[in-house]
């Protein structure tokens, strides 16, 4: 949960020099387990949506209900178990806006994304806002910790002074990720998605699909610099993290002129792979005063902010 380890640790929070990457080891428990509970119930509800197009593919034909490892009982109580306990979980122990967040996205896979993919190409931006809203939820998570006033949803996912535009922009970096990731990953399967029924942009519209993954891949140099903006990172990062978003626009503008052909689908898909978790780490290594709190620790050097008035104690009392 890289956002939540990248929110701007309040200084009266921050007891360590690197201001310990989440503000609370338990409620990051609760984080990622809620947050996996509930991607298993929406990825079962999927599964029990559509056996028969899994088993019309290779990549999804042994899954446990193709196979019928699974009765289709034992699927939907293991559904609503996870998805209750899931939800349950990020609401007891996180706050109520992040389990809402991740039952809004139980609901979006499993009531949107997947009977649209029969329907329209459209799944996938429906698909791809699936994929945003995690790390809006981890966001949500940390800024509940530090909450100075009702610690309601507007407060945590829309503030006043700002403070959750880090948020939204990890959102949106992991939005745009999906197309560059799956727009080459869908053509090289291209024909079993046409075979299932499933409208994906590979076959329907094969050149669409190579712009969509362009058009995409380009937004992620103005998404760093942003990070660096709001001040969650420091502006190294947005030098640091040009390297791997070129390398990204560039397989995807090769993936643009050859339409898939070439060999362009599966270098793009593999950039893709590794572009995310390298822009993630780079950002947790750049994050915001982190080193500064560093040099300051290893040198006894004071904080900017902290007092450096002294208190005498005169007859009991301390007086400045």
């Amino acid at each position: 949960m890289v956002p939540y380890a990248l929110y701007p640790v309040p200084a009266f929070l921050s007891s360590t020099a690197l201001a310990t990457p989440s503000l609370s080891p338990l409620t990051l428990l609760f984080l990622t387990s809620g947050t996996f509970l509930c991607s298993a119930a929406a990825n079962t509800l999927n599964m029990l949506y559509e056996p028969d197009t899994d088993s019309k593919m290779t990549r999804t034909r042994t899954r446990p209900l193709v196979r019928k490892l699974l009765t289709t009982r034992a699927a939907v109580l293991f559904a609503v178990g996870c998805g209750l306990a899931g939800s349950a979980a990020l609401y007891l122990g996180v706050n109520p806006t992040v389990a809402f967040l991740g039952a809004v996205n139980i609901a979006l896979y499993a009531g949107a994304y997947t009977p649209l993919k029969r329907i329209s190409a459209v799944n996938t931006w429906v698909g791809a806002i699936v994929g945003g809203i995690p790390p809006l939820m981890g966001w949500a998570a940390a800024a509940g910790e530090s909450a100075t006033a009702d610690g309601s949803w507007r407060e945590l996912l829309f503030a006043s002074d700002g403070s959750s535009a880090g948020g939204w922009l990890f959102a949106a970096i992991l939005f745009a990720w999906q197309f560059p990731h799956f727009m080459p990953l869908s053509w090289g399967i291209r024909d079993e998605y046409k075979a299932a029924g499933l409208r994906m942009l590979c076959w329907v519209n094969p050149a669409r699909n190579a712009r969509v993954a362009l058009r995409y891949s380009l937004v992620f140099v103005p998404l760093c610099v942003g990070l660096c903006a709001v001040g969650v990172t420091e502006w190294s990062f947005a030098a640091t993290s040009l390297p791997v978003n070129a390398w990204l626009v560039s397989e995807a503008v090769k993936f643009w002129r050859l339409e898939g052909h070439g060999g362009s689908a599966r270098g793009l898909f593999w950039a893709s792979v590794w572009h995310l978790p390298v822009v993630m780490v780079l950002a947790l290594a750049q994050k915001k005063g982190m080193w500064g709190r560093v040099w300051r620790s290893v040198t006894g050097e004071p904080h900017e902010d902290d007092d450096d008035e002294e208190w005498e104690v005169v007859d009991g009392e301390g007086e400045l």
